[in-house]
């Protein structure tokens, strides 16, 4: 396969660095993770774009510059335990799993969970879980959390998950009322019952599929 190495380089310096992202576990993370091996062959030439790509059963691939957002959002310590929301193709849970312990990932489709899990295995990931079923109940089975991330848009903030989160926990969600434009939130967990929100920006994620999403 040819070398994307300069393509890496041009994301990190001018999608990335020029956009604010300085985290540098986060710059790290992205550097070592090929986002070539996580796109279909007809987008290789677009691998490193600064844009989405689609993947299978319709759901899309995020761009750079939101992983590499979302992820600074959560401000992660290497000992973090992290849940995903939305699978997807694996990419994003594989730039997690380059700066926490352990990454819980869950996926409703069942075609994008068992193809994720394939390529991640092959590609050497061994602190990622993942899981098939309802993203929007969370996975209690682990919990708490340190950290939670959804990469779908939900109408409200999935109370399942606030309840999973560790406190001094970060969630990281786009929420928003319509299918098209949500406000990324980050919540964080200051005591047992107290939560405190902040909006980040407006993104545009695929809809948060289930029972307590959409």
């Amino acid at each position: 396969m040819k070398s994307f190495d300069r393509q890496r380089d041009i994301m990190i310096r001018e999608h990335l660095q020029v956009r604010g992202i300085s985290d540098q576990s986060v710059m790290k993370a992205m550097c070592e993770v090929p986002r070539e091996e996580f796109v279909s062959e007809q987008f290789l030439e677009r691998a490193y774009g600064d844009h989405p790509l689609p993947i299978a059963e319709g759901q899309t691939i995020s761009q750079p510059y939101i992983v590499a957002y979302m992820t600074e959002a959560l401000e992660l310590r290497t000992t973090d335990k992290l849940l995903e929301i939305g699978t997807g193709s694996g990419y994003a849970a594989a730039v997690l799993s380059r700066i926490v312990t352990t990454v819980y990932s869950i996926e409703r489709v069942s075609g994008l969970a068992a193809a994720a899990r394939q390529l991640l295995k092959r590609l050497g990931y061994t602190n990622i879980v993942i899981h098939e079923g309802d993203g929007t109940l969370g996975w209690p089975e682990h919990a708490p959390y340190d950290a939670i991330v959804v990469t779908a848009g939900a109408p409200k903030l999935p109370q399942p998950l606030l309840e999973q989160l560790a406190i001094g926990g970060r969630l990281v969600i786009p929420v928003g009322r319509s299918y098209e434009v949500q406000e990324l939130i980050r919540v964080r967990r200051l005591s047992e019952d107290d939560y405190r929100s902040e909006e980040l920006c407006g993104v545009r994620f695929v809809p948060l599929i289930g029972e307590e999403g959409w």
